[in-house]
This record gives structure tokens, C-alpha cells and sequence, in this order.
């Protein structure tokens, strides 16, 4: 009984560890960047991760992926995930967009997801679940609208090739999440993020090589920043969210993306003493309540909505 109670204590805290971990990502990549370019930077991390995961994989799993088809499909899943995402999100960073509105607008995610969960994996979400996706999504614009100074618009400082990135980074972990869900629930954990990382490495350092002069400026700051990211974001999160998905509906996944925002502008406050005034706390109540019901919500039958 008590291995037991263990058991559904770690599963019912896997979700919030998974938010906590990787809200962290957006406040490293503002950390690390100033010493190395996006892609370098990344590639380096990916690199750094293969050395560990490859031994644990090889140590700790059940074996590896069966067949070159499922091996296609986790690379491919790899590339949209780890490639797509992380590349869009540091690349937009670097171009000039706040850490927080990337955030914001990666937050879409749970609503791009549900809608495609439904023509692509068959599911149905009910009416109190899609109240809930909206609720989520009008959280997370108070959490970061309410940290504007008046006057102050969300779209300056960078231009259309910093949203460009954003947008991709968007695509990639939505349909990442979806890809993954369809066609990978037969990946082993350890060594199926090893096959998703030697991808998207692949996919970086062809990027770092044609587009930057891969300089890094190795100072104790971006050490630091660079073993959390491979530590915590890369190996920990990373596994988190790929129990989460074979675990899990896509879109029940993906509205944990919802908290990241808020969470992400509750370490800002503490780090960088940023202001968290009443509108982005109305935020962060509003951004949980609405994964609250997609979380709780019974998804509704297929062709028939649940209120």
C-alpha cells in the first residue's frame, strides 16, 4: 500500500515538477545567450546531454527502438520538439524578442494542439475543457500585459524575423506533441530521447555551421546556465514530458504549457526583482483555474460535445 501511495504521489506530481523545470528554459536561454549564438549554443547542449543520456540509456533502458520505421518517427518527432521548438524559441530570444512574450505566444500551444488533436489522434475535448483552454490562454495574456508600463507595446524591439522564429518554435512543439502522441508510443524513454536529441543535434549544428561563427564566450555564467539546461531542461524535463505524453491526451499535456508563463514571471520577480502587479496575479489564478477543468474534464465521446 505504502509503495502504492508512492506511486500515485509521483504521477500526481509529475505535471507541476514538468512546468517548474521547464518554465526555467526561458530564464537560461536569457542567461546564456549573450555568450553564444542560438544555434551554437543549443548544439553544444545537445552534445553535452548525448554523453550522459547515451550511457544511462545504454545502463538503465529496455532496449532500444524496434525497427528503422520507429526510429524515423522518433527523429522526426525529435526534430519538431528539441530542433523546431528549442531553435525557434533561442533564435527569436536572440533576434531581440522578451523572454516573456516568447513565452506568451509558445502558449498558444494548448489551443493549436486541441484543435488538431481532434482530425489527427480522434479525441474530443468537452465544453468545460475548451472553457478551460480559453480561460488558460486569457491568463497568461494578463500575466505578462499586466508587467507593461502604459504606453508600452508587446510587439517592439525586435522585427518580423524574431516572431518569425516564435511561430516556428509554436509549429514545432504543437505538432511535435501531436506527432509523438500518433506514432512514437512504442519509444523506450531513455534511449527514444537519445534518437529525438542526435536529430535535432544534427538539425543545429548544420545550422550553427552555415548561418553563425560559433563563438562562445566561456565565462562562470554560462557555464552555470549551460549545466542547468543539459541537467535539469534537457535530461529532467525533457524525460518528464515524454512520460507525460505516452501517459496522457496531447491536449491535457499541452495545457500544462499554460502555467510556464506565469511561472516564468514568478522566477523573474525573484531573479530580476521584476514587478508582479494585481493583473498578472489575476493572471496566474485565471491561467490555473483553466488547466484545472482541462485536466479534470472527461473528454467528450467522438462526434458529440460534453458540457
Amino acid at each position: 500500500m505504502t509503495s502504492e501511495r508512492q506511486r500515485q504521489a509521483w504521477l500526481a506530481a509529475m505535471p507541476l515538477l514538468f512546468v517548474a523545470l521547464w518554465s526555467t528554459g526561458f530564464i537560461g536561454a536569457k542567461f546564456g545567450l549573450p555568450y553564444a549564438e542560438p544555434f551554437t549554443f543549443l548544439f553544444i547542449r545537445f552534445a553535452l546531454t548525448l554523453a550522459l543520456l547515451i550511457p544511462l540509456a545504454h545502463w538503465l533502458s529496455d532496449g532500444w527502438p524496434q525497427g528503422a520505421r520507429l526510429w524515423g518517427h522518433i527523429a522526426i518527432s525529435g526534430l519538431l520538439v528539441h530542433g523546431g521548438y528549442l531553435g525557434g524559441v533561442f533564435y527569436g530570444i536572440y533576434l531581440g524578442m522578451p523572454a516573456g512574450l516568447a513565452s506568451l505566444l509558445v502558449g498558444l500551444q494548448p489551443l493549436l494542439t486541441a484543435g488538431l488533436a481532434g482530425p489527427l489522434l480522434g479525441e474530443r475535448l468537452s465544453r468545460r475543457q475548451w472553457l478551460g483552454l480559453v480561460l488558460g490562454l486569457i491568463g497568461v495574456v494578463l500575466v505578462l500585459g499586466g508587467k507593461l508600463d502604459p504606453g508600452e507595446s508587446l510587439f517592439q524591439g525586435f522585427g518580423a524575423g524574431a516572431l518569425l522564429a516564435i511561430l516556428v518554435a509554436l509549429v514545432g512543439i504543437s505538432g511535435g506533441t501531436l506527432y509523438q502522441k500518433r506514432h512514437c508510443t512504442g519509444m523506450p524513454l531513455l534511449s527514444g530521447t537519445v534518437v529525438q536529441y542526435l536529430a535535432a543535434g544534427a538539425l543545429l549544428g548544420m545550422g550553427a555551421l552555415l548561418f553563425e561563427e560559433r563563438s562562445v564566450t566561456w565565462t562562470p555564467t554560462f557555464a552555470l546556465t549551460l549545466g542547468w539546461l543539459v541537467l535539469v531542461l534537457s535530461i529532467a524535463a525533457i524525460l518528464l514530458l515524454m512520460a507525460l505524453i505516452k501517459r496522457g491526451e496531447a491536449s491535457r499535456v499541452a495545457s500544462l504549457f499554460y502555467l510556464v508563463p506565469p511561472v516564468t514571471a514568478l522566477q523573474a520577480w525573484w531573479l530580476f526583482d521584476e514587478a508582479l502587479p494585481p493583473v498578472s496575479l489575476a493572471g496566474m489564478a485565471l491561467a490555473i483555474a483553466g488547466v484545472a477543468l482541462v485536466v479534470r474534464g472527461k473528454p467528450a465521446p467522438i462526434g458529440k460535445s460534453r458540457d
